[in-house]
């Protein structure tokens, strides 16, 4: 049965939420394509395929703490989910807190996640 796209989505973000990996990679496509353009602290990245996707969230979970990670709105139209949010997060090795603002946009297929691609900026969070 067909689910929509905002579904699928919303299924890869509460298992990212819970820091479960194999949940996340259930909601992708073997041939996925994930883009990261960076930020100005964080360096732009492709991921491809499933092995892809674990790289780029486990090196976020084992990485950072993510304080804060809020998706503000959702825009659908026909089988693409674009997401507009913020996030806030500690680097784990430096203590560094950076907060982020981020578009990202989700082609689901299938029942699937095929590609996304996220347009971010950072700032570093002065910390007192």
């Amino acid at each position: 049965m067909e689910q929509s796209p905002k579904i699928v989505v919303d299924k890869m973000l509460e298992a990212f939420s819970a820091g479960d990996v194999e949940a996340l990679l259930e909601t992708v496509s073997e041939d996925t394509l994930w883009i990261y353009h960076g930020t100005q602290v964080i360096p732009k990245g492709e991921f491809k395929g499933k092995e892809g996707v674990r790289k780029f969230f486990t090196s976020i979970l084992n990485g950072t703490e993510v304080l804060k990670f809020e998706a503000e709105q959702f825009i659908i139209q026909d089988n693409v989910v674009v997401i507009l949010g913020n996030e806030h997060q500690r680097v784990k090795r430096s203590g560094k807190e950076l907060k982020q603002k981020w578009v990202q946009i989700y082609t689901v297929k299938n029942n699937l996640i095929t590609k996304m691609e996220e347009f971010a900026t950072s700032e570093v969070v002065e910390q007192k």
